[in-house]
């Protein structure tokens, strides 16, 4: 019994770190296009996007190998599980997929709030994954350590340039209300989304990889297994 609920909740866990990485390498290349447009001389903030990007993939392609060692797919969760989906959607009242990157790059409050939201995502991710390398449950697997091991690691370069843009051009760190629906995005997704998809027997699994179309290079180095 215990088996098999640890192998349930590893399963469900992962599906959903796989669909925010994916996400997140996939969404971050507009928020290159918009940082090059906007701060064509800032070469560090660039470099530093285009670094966090490049995690992203990584990390995608760590848990891509996990599912594969397993021999099995990811669940098919969707945005309703997703961290910046939802904060995207409540406060730019827009879908990520939807958001105008020209709209974006033309207001300086539009970049601002983009960048906290950024920052802030990353900032509760880096929590999390500190939360998670505690857990029994987690530590029950090695490679599984292994990976979010390296996510801590390249964490606190993903928030920070966003910080240090915002700090350097006098803006706002984070907003009550933004902070506010951080919090509770997240408490939506620990105890209620979670727990919906572990419960849900009948939730697919994923056909194929959501990079499977992308024609990317595997990042290197990769999880040692």
């Amino acid at each position: 019994m215990y088996q098999a609920f640890l192998r349930r909740y590893l399963d469900v866990l992962a599906s959903i770190y796989i669909y925010n990485e994916h996400r997140g390498y996939t969404s971050i290349d507009r928020v290159l296009e918009a940082v090059q447009v906007r701060c064509p001389d800032d070469a560090v903030f660039i470099a530093a996007v285009r670094k966090h990007r490049a995690d992203e993939r990584k990390h995608y392609v760590m848990f891509k190998r996990w599912f594969e060692l397993r021999g099995s797919m990811p669940l098919k969760v969707d945005r309703a599980c997703g961290h910046i989906d939802r904060f995207v959607e409540i406060v730019f009242g827009s879908t990520i997929d939807a958001l105008d990157t020209d709209a974006v790059i033309a207001s300086d409050a539009m970049f601002e709030r983009l960048c906290r939201v950024i920052m802030l995502t990353e900032m509760r991710g880096m929590r999390q994954v500190a939360t998670l390398l505690k857990s029994p449950l987690l530590r029950s697997d090695p490679v599984l350590v292994k990976i979010f091991r390296i996510v801590e690691r390249d964490e606190p370069s993903h928030w920070q340039p966003y910080q240090a843009w915002l700090t350097r051009t006098n803006r706002a760190q984070a907003k009550w209300y933004e902070r506010l629906t951080d919090f509770w995005i997240h408490r939506e997704l620990l105890f209620i989304k979670l727990p919906l998809v572990f419960l849900n027997p009948w939730l697919p699994r994923r056909r194929d990889w959501a990079d499977a179309d992308e024609q990317e290079p595997s990042p290197k180095p990769l999880i040692a297994v």
